[in-house]
């Protein structure tokens, strides 16, 4: 199994992605954490099941989308090892904006 790291912002969206949820019910905030870890767990396995974005970026990332949590989109480097995650975002933010800001 390939691993991976998150990045220190990738470890924060996570946290904020579960406080927000949090909020109203910790225990949804639990299933959607748990979905983002085991989404990267399954990008890890074959990083090139994500999809580009030129529309978003020029670098080099993919993006996947959480099938059980569509609003949610993990951001990261396929050609890194371990696999880096960049990102992991919400789709209502302004994902070209944040990435513009993260090396």
């Amino acid at each position: 199994m390939r691993v991976y790291v998150l990045t220190r912002l990738a470890t924060a969206d996570i946290f904020d992605v579960w406080a927000y949820i949090a909020e109203e019910d910790e225990g949804a905030a639990d299933r959607v954490e748990q979905a983002i870890y085991d989404a990267i767990e399954f990008l890890a396995e074959a990083p090139l099941r994500g999809h580009i974005r030129p529309d978003l970026t020029c670098r080099p990332l993919r993006f996947w989308t959480l099938s059980r949590y569509p609003n949610y989109t993990v951001v990261y480097r396929p050609d890194s090892i371990p696999l880096q995650i960049v990102a992991v975002l919400h789709g209502k933010r302004n994902i070209r904006r944040i990435l513009a800001r993260r090396t």
